[in-house]
């Protein structure tokens, strides 16, 4: 079983930058998909990126492309969110999760297992 743990997260000031990191512990790191998604308060969770169990091919949602950038370290189990020009909207909870497969996942339902969490706070 496969346990999540996200670091990162914090205030920062609009233009200003944060990487979030996301250790992962209990199953071959390279045997899932990683996926980042975020929930902002009274909203619905939404697809931010993920990338696939070699690291070689990322996806973002169209609204972070060129912002946000998606990696994974099979050395130290980790993934990780680069977060660049962040803006009072980027405010959210942002959470990791994995999804068992060869594929790239945009749906949170895809998948199974789901880190605690961690803020993100952008001031203005």
């Amino acid at each position: 079983q496969v346990q999540l743990v996200e670091s990162g997260g914090g205030l920062v000031q609009a233009g200003g930058s944060l990487k979030l990191a996301c250790a992962a512990s209990g199953r071959t790191f390279s045997d899932y998909a990683m996926g980042w998604f975020r929930q902002a308060p009274g909203k619905e969770r939404e697809f931010v990126a993920a990338i696939d169990w070699s690291g070689r091919h990322p996806q973002y949602t169209d609204s972070l492309k060129g912002r946000f950038t998606i990696s994974r370290d099979t050395a130290k189990n980790t993934s990780y969110l680069q977060m660049n020009m962040l803006k009072p909207e980027d405010t959210a909870v942002y959470y990791c999760a994995a999804a068992f497969g060869l594929g790239l996942y945009s749906t949170p339902t895809r998948y199974k297992r789901w880190g605690q969490g961690t803020q993100v706070t952008v001031s203005s």
